[in-house]
């Protein structure tokens, strides 16, 4: 009965996130169509994934280990286990901001207007691509836009409960080479309310718990510190996962 009502309340989420999508694709079009109107959609999507939030049932509690500098540029790197991460990291983020994901999102009908426009689709198995990728952050990051991405490289189906899989290096080398802060964030419980998509053990609703890390300054770095950076960030994010 009990994996009954979470495929139940699984399809509800996805029902609403498709119809506030909906609802918002018009407001989204129009801001995406120049990257003056950038600040506009990304407040448009937080206030669709508060909405999303609300009406699923997750109560969002982020807990702060220092309070983060308003209009500072951060990279945030947070673990994945869930397809509803990037909502919370919408709601998470402030000011201009943007994700780095796989390019297989630009086939995702949520999320393929903001991976076409103010996100950045990268394909991990192309030198190039992620080349370009790379590149096209730097340059974001130069602009102040903040960056938002999950090292692990996407979700692993392989372990429940989920594990937290080896780091990709980019994203370190990049806070070094642009003196970014990074911001490490543990999220520490949304795979008990829904794994994945949700389509093998469902979903639920209920508190997540979210452990926003103080930020890790990068400016006094080199680039020969990027293996070492990125294993703190890993351990840093690993000792709040109390429950793997």
């Amino acid at each position: 009965m009990i994996n009954i009502l979470k495929q139940v309340h699984r399809v509800y989420s996805v029902s609403i996130i498709l119809i506030f999508s909906l609802l918002f694709y018009p407001f989204y079009y129009l801001a995406a169509r120049s990257p003056k109107t950038y600040g506009l959609l990304n407040w448009l999507r937080k206030s669709k994934s508060r909405l999303c939030a609300l009406f699923i049932g997750l109560s969002p509690n982020f807990t702060f280990e220092e309070s983060l500098v308003p209009n500072q540029t951060y990279i945030y790197c947070a673990n994945h286990t869930s397809n509803h991460d990037i909502m919370l990291l919408c709601i998470l983020a402030e000011g201009r901001f943007h994700f780095m994901g796989k390019d297989e999102l630009l086939k995702n009908p949520v999320l393929r207007i903001f991976f076409k426009t103010i996100d950045i689709p990268v394909n991990r198995d192309s030198r190039m691509s992620a080349f370009r990728a790379f590149k096209r952050a730097a340059d974001n990051l130069g602009n102040g836009m903040s960056l938002i991405i999950f090292p692990e490289g996407g979700i692993s189906d392989s372990h429940y409960p989920p594990k937290l899989m080896p780091f990709k290096n980019g994203p370190f080398r990049l806070a070094i080479e642009q003196g970014v802060p990074i911001v490490p964030v543990s999220v520490t419980n949304l795979w008990k309310r829904m794994w994945d998509d949700g389509k093998k053990w469902g979903s639920s609703p209920g508190k997540v718990d979210i452990y926003v890390h103080k930020p890790v300054l990068t400016s006094n770095l080199t680039i020969n510190d990027s293996d070492e950076l990125k294993d703190r960030i890993f351990e840093l994010i690993k000792s709040k996962l109390v429950d793997r």
